[in-house]
């Protein structure tokens, strides 16, 4: 029987989620065990000519260093034959990406075409339809759109031949596809299943094609709106995910141009006008050093960069102009933009940008990649971060994962060592944390920002916590403040891996810069000292850093940073 307090958080996680969640899922599982397999081995339909140049994707890092050699996630293995494709030794996202073929339309692919040929006829000979890791819907979707670039791509070559049985295994993942749409996860996994719908239903032709095709464009067209809100931010509030999204929408508009008289032009139109709204915010969410900021599930080489992306839609011919306005953005001026829909803010002042999370950590029925993260914030000043939040090195169960999503991670505050949301297993939430109360205002002096959120009311003594953030020309103040009792609270400021702290009096710090730019930071109100801290830039990547830890005191604590 479940303890009072599993049953708890099983109810706080599961009350949120959609009816359709609970019938597909109920039916995923049936499916498993007894759904029909019957017809995915017809002769596949007739590829379908092109009318229209495909024109040259977002090439991704090589991942493929020889024949059967892979780097995946920061980790190298070799692809041995008396293991085959289900590896049980490897980490099961590290088999996601073998199975995804991302090298196929990777930098200098052209140079690796044999090896390419050969691993896709390998892939077909040993992994039997609807058996392994390779045919679960996800990595099943991203393989399809990256067998369908290749062949989009290698086709202009004269003495190019697509490996035997290619046609027909495409045609046989997509009708498996078709059985297994993830309607209980939603989110970004249905899009890219819709993606890959998307993608053999026009690089085939005919009655199966055709309503391959329907299918997926049905789901974009019932999705986009609601997974792509007003700001211009994807709902799941994840930066990394915006991007993958954001290529995944550029994609689809490049298949579209391709294969023009199949989809209707004022679609794709719409299409062009979101991912101009979802770069402007993703500008917005980056860095100085043009890299997204970590909040929620984010981190380096997973998703294209800013500059690929941008670039890709000027080879589109969907131009961005930095100066267009939409209605989600609230600039209030220049320098405080306001995602107000997906609820972040940048404030930028001389040579400092602060991008602050006072949003909701995702949309309630798909918590999965949110961090307990609220009221966090990023920094960075002469183009180097400073203050960051801890970053994602990998996914599943474990302590690893937890710690990543925890609190304590991220540069925020942390009550009676307790996340501000219930975040457990790989991708759950319990009770989750909900900002109110947000301020804005600026005069020519300074910029202020605050916000509370209720993350911790549920606790003995219903504790709030507000936020302030003051920017000034050349100091950023930041102040905490608890309403209600509590046992012990902690604001962290977690410190980017290349800045040196040194104390040079009590509550005072000095922050050395790589470049050799120094910012004091200053305890005003709280007791300090320096915690270890954990930094993952990237998917299997962990780099120790210093955290500047504040306890409050008597429900406040206030610190200063000044730099010249």
């Amino acid at each position: 029987m479940l303890k009072l307090g599993s049953f708890a958080r099983y109810w706080h996680t599961l009350r949120h989620l959609k009816r359709i969640q609970f019938y597909a899922r109920i039916k995923f599982k049936l499916f498993d065990s007894y759904g029909s397999r019957e017809g995915l081995l017809i002769s596949p339909p007739q590829v379908r000519p092109r009318g229209c140049l495909w024109r040259k994707p977002i090439p991704s890092e090589i991942f493929q260093l020889g024949p059967r050699i892979f780097r995946f996630l920061n980790k190298e293995h070799e692809l041995l034959p008396e293991r085959g494709w289900q590896d049980k030794s490897l980490d099961r996202l590290w088999l996601y990406n073998l199975h995804y073929f991302a090298d196929l339309n990777a930098k200098n692919a052209l140079a690796r075409i044999a090896w390419h040929q050969s691993l896709i006829s390998e892939w077909i000979a040993e992994n039997p339809p609807t058996l392994g890791t390779g045919w679960e819907p996800y990595p099943t979707s991203l393989r399809i759109v990256n067998w369908v670039k290749w062949a989009l791509t290698r086709k202009v070559l004269i003495d190019f031949r697509l490996p035997d049985d290619f046609d027909q295994s495409l045609a046989t993942q997509t009708r498996w596809l078709m059985k297994r749409l993830e309607w209980h996860l939603l989110g970004n996994h249905l899009f890219a299943n819709a993606k890959a719908l998307v993608f053999s239903g026009l690089y085939f032709q005919g009655v199966e094609a055709n309503i391959w095709l329907r299918t997926g464009l049905k789901i974009i067209s019932s999705q986009l709106d609601e997974q792509v809100l007003n700001d211009g931010g994807n709902y799941e509030r994840s930066t990394m995910y915006h991007a993958i999204f954001l290529e995944d929408l550029l994609d689809l508009i490049n298949l579209s141009n391709t294969f023009s008289s199949q989809v209707d032009p004022k679609l794709v139109d719409y299409w062009c006008i979101v991912a101009k709204k979802m770069l402007s915010w993703l500008k917005v969410m980056s860095h100085p050093d043009g890299k997204i900021a970590f909040f929620n599930d984010a981190a380096f080489g997973i998703a294209s960069s800013l500059a690929d992306l941008e670039a890709y839609s000027n080879r589109l011919e969907i131009n961005f102009d930095s100066q267009e306005r939409f209605d989600g953005h609230q600039n209030i001026p220049s320098n405080i933009q306001h995602l107000k829909d997906s609820g972040y803010i940048r404030m930028s002042s001389g040579n400092a940008v602060a991008l602050l999370d006072v949003a909701p950590i995702g949309p309630d029925y798909l918590p999965g990649h949110a961090h307990a993260d609220t009221l966090s914030f990023e920094m960075s000043l002469f183009n180097q971060r400073v203050i960051v939040n801890g970053g994602t090195s990998r996914y599943g169960l474990g302590p690893d994962r937890l710690r990543e999503r925890q609190t304590v991670a991220h540069s925020t505050v942390e009550i009676n060592s307790l996340s501000s949301s219930e975040v457990w297993g790989g991708f759950r939430v319990a009770r989750r944390a909900y900002p109110f109360d947000l301020e804005l205002s600026k005069n020519s002096a300074q910029m202020a920002v605050s916000c509370s959120h209720d993350g911790y009311k549920y606790l003995l003594g219903r504790p709030v916590h507000r936020r302030s953030w003051l920017l000034r020309e050349n100091a950023i103040e930041i102040r905490d403040a608890i309403q209600g009792s509590y046992s012990k609270a902690i604001a962290r400021f977690i410190l980017h891996p290349d800045i040196e702290a040194r104390e040079v009096a009590q509550d005072v710090w000095d922050l050395r810069l790589p470049q050799g730019d120094l910012i004091i930071f200053v305890v005003e109100k709280g007791a300090a000292q320096i915690e270890r801290a954990f930094y993952a830039p990237e998917f299997g990547k962990v780099l120790s850093t210093r955290c500047l830890a504040v306890q409050l005191e008597h429900g406040i604590s206030s610190v200063h940073m000044r730099w010249s």
